[in-house]
């Protein structure tokens, strides 16, 4: 325990005085614990009460979630919240049950802040510069932004000049209102160039690439191979801007890529476009949409810029042959965004038809010019043949972290996958662990690339967290990341290099960088005498925080982790703790819970994820919905972060049941922590096993996956929990 001193602030206002004895709740924390006792009836406006508290500061009034401004504290102070408002008196009915659980949240916060330490800052030499690695559109957007900020840019592009696909291109989609007319490519991506060139705060490697990557926010040593010389840079944080490539057209089958020479894809039209092609005796042409795309066979996604970009194309082709006709065949027509006007623009021209159609087959007699194809579904499953002389196909965008090796889990040297989520992509020929593509070439335990778990885009949560990538402080941007259209790539560069900003400045204050965590200064331990090298940090961390040293001891990144806990919810000898989160702090919040008397009342924990879980409760609690007064709910930063020991120190406390709300996993999850709540559901079917062997129930244990649209719901999965546990009584080790 640390011995400053306990101030104890109780808020009697929001009906709290009128439910609770705050008299008994003063007289515990002060004759237990002997802390200074504070009561407002208007605690959240009531500053000064804070101004004048110093040390372990807690806070018995409305939920943690809530006026978080109003109940901050010192630096010097550590603040803990215990949740009245609505984890008692919104949620319950029965004063007298009220008041026991008011008792036993008291006591936890208390036992909670009383066992935390004042976090300590990382203290080191912080380079704020920033690596682009691209320089297409993206790329050269993302530096651009950056050093308008004042901020030095090194960029790495590894061919010998710069602009990426847009300079292959005659025209792009319009970038500007009224979004109608085409934009001159090489216009467009020379003014940028020459911008860049001109700025003395960004210096550029041409014909480069990246040797390896080490390191950590605000400390990544990079190792830049030209053609003659090599560089070793330092930067703060990392932009990955390297592009996208075609989906293989040549893997749709009955497209019949690569037999006839009219057969083409929409990247080789659009060079042809730019050569001033004039197609000559062409006449007719069609574009498939979805080539490859939205099937489960090729690609199972949209990339969501073909139809606007078969358009683009079809309109330059009418320019190029006046008497031309083009038919566009798809599945849905999607003008996203901006794009609505440009989408009519074509249809107003009478030389383009546009029809909803599968192109079932494309054939040819030798010898002879034009093709035929074979049309089914949308408007014309009647089937019919068109003929045509040259067929367009529209296939999908990968992104450049396609197909190579990239982290261990997702592609493990013998055995099946981990993890139920992961959906990885056959790796390209010749990509292994020591050999083939890499970009980043990463020197992290878990490996050398970027995690793709996104249909092979780089991914971390997409909802929540769509800029992030699980590598802290590098960031996808632009194709790289997701399908997109060069403005899109524009806005996107522009949001990564903001982030590539907030990096480098949160790791120069020491703070945490990746969300949901982000400007907290808790940062783990290891006892390295307590280790045993079982590795399971290192390769459960869903962040590549932990490495390992020459001894395979494990090697902590301060600046990569984002304090999830689940490494220290992973080690079998509780080795890892935070300064003010461990499984001691736990498991003195399990021992402050009283354990009923009575054989007709059953005491339960509930371990509620903060992210989607326990905000689920709160926001059950302001509907005035009501759940079972035998729970004590217990958050936790992940589900993941829950050690096995705190189950079987629950059960030896008494504890009838517990009961795990965690973030939905599987291959849509919405794990904050990408895999914390299916990390707990595997160490809970272990745990199982060891229950049957001690004659407990394995049925005291459940876990639920919660989303925050579950809040309706989450009080009748903790009822139906505690109904099943009645089933069995009282946990029969309770008193022993």
């Amino acid at each position: 325990m640390n011995e400053m001193k306990l101030n104890v602030l109780i808020c009697s206002g929001c009906d709290i005085g009128k439910k609770l004895d705050i008299e008994k709740l003063k007289g515990i924390a002060e004759r237990e614990f002997k802390g200074e006792v504070s009561i407002s009836s208007e605690l959240c406006n009531s500053p000064e009460l804070l101004r004048n508290v110093h040390g372990n500061v807690v806070i018995a009034a409305c939920s943690p979630r809530e006026k978080q401004a109003n109940f901050s504290v010192e630096n010097d102070s550590i603040l803990e919240r215990v949740n009245l408002r609505e984890g008692i008196i919104w949620s319950h009915q029965s004063n007298e049950a009220m008041q026991s659980m008011a008792e036993d949240y008291l006591r936890m916060g208390i036992n909670s802040v009383m066992r935390k330490s004042l976090a300590t800052l990382i203290d080191e030499e912080i380079s704020k510069d920033i690596l682009v690695i691209g320089g297409g559109i993206t790329g050269i957007t993302a530096a651009l932004e950056a050093a308008k900020a004042n901020y030095n840019v090194f960029l790495v592009e590894k061919e010998g000049k710069l602009g990426g696909k847009v300079a292959e291109y005659g025209r792009i989609l319009p970038v500007k209102s009224p979004y109608r007319d085409t934009v001159d490519a090489s216009s467009f991506i020379n003014e940028r160039i020459a911008r860049l060139k001109e700025d003395s705060r960004i210096k550029t490697f041409l014909s480069s690439s990246i040797g390896s990557i080490s390191g950590q926010p605000g400390m990544f040593d990079v190792q830049i191979k030209s053609p003659s010389s090599e560089a070793i840079i330092r930067v703060g944080s990392i932009i990955v801007a390297t592009g996208w490539k075609p989906y293989d057209a040549s893997k749709i089958k009955k497209y019949k890529y690569g037999l006839n020479p009219d057969i083409i894809t929409t990247l080789e039209l659009e060079k042809l476009l730019k050569d001033g092609n004039s197609f000559a005796n062409q006449k007719t042409f069609a574009f498939v949409l979805c080539a490859g795309q939205r099937d489960d066979q090729n690609l199972p996604y949209c990339s969501s810029v073909c139809c606007a970009a078969s358009l683009k194309e079809a309109l330059q082709i009418r320019e190029r042959v006046r008497d031309s006709k083009v038919f566009i065949f798809y599945k849905d027509m999607r003008a996203l965004g901006v794009y609505e006007e440009f989408y009519k623009k074509a249809q107003e021209d009478s030389g383009i038809f546009l029809a909803k159609a599968d192109v079932d087959e494309i054939s040819w007699n030798d010898g002879e010019p034009g093709m035929e194809l074979k049309l089914n579904g949308g408007f014309l499953d009647f089937g019919t043949d068109i003929r045509v002389d040259k067929v367009v196909l529209a296939t999908g965008m990968i992104s450049s972290e396609f197909g190579m090796y990239n982290v261990k889990e997702e592609h493990p040297e013998n055995g099946p996958l981990s993890y139920s989520h992961l959906n990885p992509y056959k790796l390209s020929d010749g990509a292994t662990a020591t050999s083939g593509e890499h970009i980043l070439n990463l020197r992290y335990r878990q490996g050398p690339e970027l995690p793709t778990l996104m249909d092979g885009f780089p991914d971390s949560h997409y909802v929540c967290f769509p800029y992030e990538s699980r590598r802290t402080g590098i960031f996808a941007a632009g194709t790289a990341r997701s399908p997109s259209n060069v403005a899109t790539c524009e806005i996107d560069a522009k949001g990564a290099a903001l982030k590539a900003i907030q990096t480098v400045e949160l790791a120069d204050r020491g703070l945490i960088i990746g969300p949901p965590k982000v400007g907290e200064e808790d940062h783990l331990t290891i006892s390295l005498q307590r280790c045993t090298q079982c590795r399971r940090c290192t390769e459960e961390c869903p962040f590549g925080a932990i490495d390992e040293d020459a001894k395979t001891f494990p090697l902590y990144n301060p600046l990569r982790c984002r304090d999830c806990g689940i490494c220290m919810g992973a080690c079998p000898v509780q080795a890892i703790s935070f300064k003010q989160y461990s499984v001691d702090i736990l498991h003195s919040m399990i021992k402050s819970i009283k354990i009923p008397e009575e054989d007709d009342k059953l005491r339960i924990v509930v371990f509620a994820c903060e992210n989607d879980a326990y905000p689920a409760l709160d926001i059950a609690s302001r509907e005035r919905m009501k759940y079972s007064e035998e729970v004590r709910i217990i958050p936790v930063r992940c589900l993941g972060s829950v050690n096995s020991v705190l189950v079987a120190d629950s059960l030896s406390e008494g504890i009838d049941g517990l009961l795990f709300l965690g973030c939905k996993y599987g291959s849509d999850y919405q794990c904050h922590f990408v895999r914390g709540s299916e990390l707990e559901s595997q160490r809970l079917k272990a745990l199982k096993e060891t229950l049957d062997n001690l004659a407990l129930e394995p049925e005291r244990l459940r876990i639920e996956q919660i989303e925050l649209s579950d809040w309706s719901k989450v009080g009748n999965i903790i009822d139906g929990f505690v109904e099943s546990v009645r089933k069995f009584g009282p946990n029969p080790f309770r008193g022993l």
